[in-house]
């Protein structure tokens, strides 16, 4: 006898939906900006929107027509940092590695198609800073989820990723055999690469964290891609020899 899951309560379920789709703006969204891009009836968004407000959950602008995240958002979001286990090590790792290659480094967990970035080490010499931590990006045009999506089947990557797949750049990998086959690749040399797929002028370098199975985390390395591939290769090889050990402390840690 199959036991079915219980419906999801709508009014929550549209709330996170709401708030996701705020989260995932770079512009506050009007009222029909959000309706247009949720599909909810007008009179249960406009009521969702107004308690939202008033939880601090969401913030208006001046003229009160436009909605963005709000700092309660943060707050939460803060408080999954502040809890996790494993990020204390990670942070200690991305600082040593960051010191040794000089370069840009990121911990980042898989979170269903996307990669969500938890820490972040800046390159000493990078010009300006890019806010990663909290950033989520699609799985498929970062080496970070590239690396994790190789922890899965082909079978799980096709169920698992949007069909058509999105590109950020004119380098973004779209089609589903193209990325297969370069799954394929990583599983067989361990880490992965990607030139310019999710950013302009930006390569990347990326080891999953083998503390869990199938991996859930990894370390990447950003870098100009001018790089020459002589120069990647050092990188490369101290990424892996950092996520090794780090692997190792969370295993010893009994971090799970």
């Amino acid at each position: 006898m199959s036991m079915e899951q219980p419906p999801l309560v709508k009014s929550a379920e549209r709330t996170v939906r709401i708030l996701e789709t705020l989260a995932e703006s770079h512009d506050h969204l009007t009222l029909s900006e959000l309706q247009q891009r949720t599909g909810f009836p007008r009179s249960s968004l406009h009521a969702l929107m107004r308690t939202l407000v008033e939880l601090n959950w969401v913030e208006t602008d001046s003229a009160r027509s436009a909605f963005g995240i709000g700092p309660h958002a943060l707050l939460t979001g803060t408080a999954y940092l502040d809890k996790d286990p494993a990020l204390p090590f990670a942070q200690d790792c991305l600082e040593d590695l960051r010191d040794e290659i000089g370069q840009t480094v990121h911990f980042a967990r898989r979170d269903g198609a996307h990669v969500l970035y938890l820490a972040t080490r800046e390159s000493r010499e990078a010009d300006h800073i890019i806010p990663r931590v909290g950033r989520r990006l699609p799985a498929h045009v970062t080496a970070l989820g590239q690396v994790l999506l190789a922890q899965l089947t082909d079978d799980e990557v096709e169920a698992l990723l949007p069909q058509p797949l999105g590109a950020l750049t004119e380098h973004t990998i779209t089609d589903l055999t193209k990325l297969t086959g370069e799954l394929d690749q990583v599983r067989t040399r361990g880490w992965s690469y990607e030139r310019e797929q999710g950013t302009p002028g930006v390569a990347c370098v990326a080891v999953a964290v083998d503390y869990r199975i199938p991996a859930t985390d990894a370390i990447s390395c950003s870098m100009p891609a001018a790089l020459a591939p002589a120069d990647v290769e050092p990188i490369t090889e101290a990424i892996i020899k950092h996520t090794r050990k780090l692997a190792a402390t969370l295993r010893r840690e009994g971090i799970r």
